[in-house]
């Protein structure tokens, strides 16, 4: 049987959100900045057939919306037919209460 491969888009707060982290790091430990930047990207890239391993985000308990964890970091996205997006990346430490949508 063939692997279901998706798509791995990152949206721009996502994006935006990872080039924040990574220069934060970057200030006292560049090494470790990019260290990290390779880990999450690598993380996101996994998801082409790996899409549905990472837990259901209990802030939404939609099935869809899942999240794999980065050192401290919480990488969230959703999973498509086609594609997965990269909806964010938080600090664990964070309190994070989602958008409501209708």
């Amino acid at each position: 049987m063939a692997e279901e491969r998706r798509e791995v888009i990152w949206t721009t707060s996502a994006r935006n959100e990872l080039d924040d982290i990574v220069t934060y790091i970057a200030k006292d430990t560049p090494l470790s900045a990019l260290a990290f930047l390779e880990e999450v990207l690598n993380t996101a890239d996994s998801l082409t057939t790996l899409s549905e391993r990472g837990r259901i985000v209990p802030e939404y308990q939609n099935p869809l919306v899942r999240e794999l964890f980065v050192k401290h970091y919480r990488l969230l996205y959703e999973i498509h037919d086609r594609a997965v997006y990269v909806l964010g990346l938080i600090h664990g430490a964070r309190d994070f209460k989602p958008h409501e949508t209708n």
